[in-house]
């Protein structure tokens, strides 16, 4: 039933409920739309929420708060922490050596996938772990001849899943936990999470889940994309590609190619340069031209079919793909543009590519679009999938660079594995300590932060890069959101329109309906504003029916913590989106039967644990 503003004021809907509801609804409409990145969208909030503050109650000093508030402090401390892991190579050499385990049986890849990805996301923040392991699974598959469409999407969810493992198995779970903490003093049932409190239920939901993925999962997933893939097949490079040959009547024989590529136009990419059966990659801007080179050039379809009319080049009959199929110089690889990256709303230049990455772009894979015919000026987002050309030596380089994630494992990592015992014992100590409560797990993981800069884990100026800063930002701006919802009566007032929708319901049923409607949420908005703003309304709704709150907390909690319906209800489901040549649908495809499951599973747990 919709209300109107008069029907609201008549049923004794306070004006700051209104406003405060008004905040959120426009905080919704922004995530949802993308109008603006994360970061501005949680400084919006706010901003409205102080200039409202008669209605929201929300003071300046308080508005800032989020910033400083103890889940944010330990969710920063625990990215820097879960970084220092992955930079001794950790991850890699162990994922490396199951792999050799899978060998070219399907069930033991996904085996492995599941078992390495769920485990270390029960300590190390899931989004470098999927990270990491995105070059390690598709070399898995390359190697077992499977298709690598059949293993990304379990390594992404599997990593969810292994984040409701343990407090700090997500920034979700530290979130929710403060949440819960701060509504005790108006629900005495409430508390902040112990570090394994909830794990006996998360190890149901991980071996639950993680059955399904290994035996029933896969056999819903296409092979989007076959073992060694043919890039240039898949990208159609074959469609923008083309050869330019430099006559010797050309006005171009002695220029750089600099001076070229102002000429040719913004639309033409100069790929590679081939000179007496020699190719250069991305060739560098000083570099001359001599009669007889041949260019290859990526440009758009129109370019590449009006040929014999681009002056100064006798167009090579057929396309460059040729050239770039050889590998004799050049390397293919994806790169998937990383959370935090550079690149992120930047239109693409490739010349500033080439400059700042040493490689050239030949195509582009867009989650939203497919691939894409005209990528110059092309703003990125966060999970697009560049195909290039480098030199092998360069892919060493790019794999360490923290604004993309290289598809495919570099020949020479550069991983401190000497410190892996190191910041293995950190973690260790920082786990221990919170889990026995002889200090928060505020206090231990800064002070883990600390020695793995003593330990030389992490190099000082490397703290900064660790930090995904829009996961910080939006804490900071949806907690005073949460906190105004609940003071001013906003929750309350929502859990009232549940109970009278679903009040006559079995309590196991709102509970459930709950655990769905977070999950609904979930997919269109971040899983962390999720929690704050359903947490409230799910501890209201559960005393207002004589219900268990805890148990409706950690429904939410849980339901916000695993995305699988599409590939922007979580971060790691768009790592994998390109690499592994899915469409929107495979990801209901196959997600859709695990949430239902996993919705009566944890749904059970929570009741047979904690009770209604």
């Amino acid at each position: 039933m919709g209300w109107s503003h008069g029907q609201l004021l008549q049923v004794g809907v306070s004006t700051d409920i209104l406003v405060v509801l008004g905040v959120v609804l426009l905080a919704l409409v922004l995530f949802v739309s993308e109008a603006l990145t994360v970061d501005v969208t949680a400084i919006v909030i706010l901003l409205v929420l102080t200039l409202l503050e008669p209605w929201t109650t929300i003071s300046p000093a308080e508005a800032i708060s989020g910033f400083a508030n103890e889940a944010t402090i330990t969710v920063l401390a625990m990215l820097i922490l879960s970084s220092g892991v992955s930079r001794t190579g950790l991850v890699q050499r162990l994922g490396r050596r199951m792999a050799n385990f899978a060998g070219t049986n399907l069930r033991r890849q996904l085996l492995t996938t599941v078992g390495i990805s769920s485990s270390f996301s029960g300590f190390l923040n899931n989004t470098p772990v999927v990270a990491l392991l995105v070059p390690v699974v598709t070399d898995v598959a390359n190697r077992g001849d499977t298709s690598p469409s059949k293993l990304l999407i379990p390594l992404s969810y599997a990593s969810q899943l292994g984040g409701t493992l343990t407090l700090i198995g997500t920034s979700t779970n530290i979130l929710a936990s403060n949440v819960s903490a701060r509504l005790s003093s108006r629900y005495p049932e409430l508390h902040a999470f112990s570090m394994f409190e909830f794990t006996g239920l998360g190890l149901l939901v991980v071996l639950v889940g993680g059955a399904y993925l290994v035996f029933v999962g896969h056999r819903l997933l296409p092979a989007r994309v076959p073992p060694q893939a043919d890039y240039l097949a898949e990208y159609d490079v074959g469609e923008y590609v083309t050869e330019l040959a430099v006559g010797p009547d050309s006005q171009f024989v002695g220029e750089s190619v600099e001076s070229v590529t102002a000429a040719l136009g913004p639309d033409i990419d100069i790929v590679e340069l081939v000179r007496d059966r020699e190719e250069t990659v991305a060739p560098r801007q000083e570099k001359r031209l001599d009669e007889g080179d041949v260019l290859v050039v990526r440009t758009n379809r129109e370019v590449v079919r009006q040929g014999p009319e681009l002056a100064g080049f006798d167009v090579v009959s057929g396309t460059g793909t040729a050239a770039l199929d050889s590998g004799d110089t050049g390397t293919l690889v994806e790169l998937v543009v990383s959370m935090d990256s550079r690149l992120i709303g930047e239109p693409l230049d490739p010349e500033q590519f080439r400059a700042d990455y040493g490689a050239a772009v030949l195509g582009l894979r867009s989650w939203s679009e497919g691939v894409v015919n005209r990528i110059v000026g092309r703003r990125l987002r966060v999970g697009d999938t560049l195909l290039v050309d480098v030199p092998e030596e360069g892919i060493d380089r790019l794999s360490r660079d923290p604004d993309v994630i290289v598809a495919r494992e570099p020949s020479e990592p550069n991983y401190r594995t000497e410190k892996a015992p190191v910041s293995v014992a950190i973690m260790v100590g920082v786990v221990g300590l919170a889990a026995l409560e002889v200090l928060p797990l505020l206090i231990t993981a800064l002070g883990g932060v600390v020695a793995m800069v003593v330990g030389g884990v992490l190099e000082p100026n490397e703290l900064y890069d660790a930090v995904e800063w829009d996961i910080i930002f939006l804490l900071a701006g949806v907690i005073p959101l949460g906190v105004a919802l609940e003071r001013t009566g906003g929750a309350t007032f929502l859990a009232d329109q549940v109970v009278a929708i679903g009040g006559a319901l079995p309590v196991v049923v709102v509970l459930w309906l709950f655990y769905i409607a977070t999950g609904l949420v979930t997919e269109v908005i971040s899983n962390n504003a999720s929690v704050v703003l359903l947490i409230p309304v799910a501890a209201a709704s559960a005393s207002r029916i004589g219900a268990n709150p805890f148990a409706f907390v950690l429904a939410v909690t849980f339901a916000a913590s695993t995305a699988f319906l599409g590939p922007i209800g979580y971060q790691t489901n768009l790592f994998v989106y390109g690499p592994g040549g899915y469409r929107f649908g495979d990801y209901f495809r196959i997600g859709a039967p695990l949430q239902l499951l996993l919705s009566l599973v944890t749904v059970g747990g929570i009741a047979f644990f904690w009770g209604v």
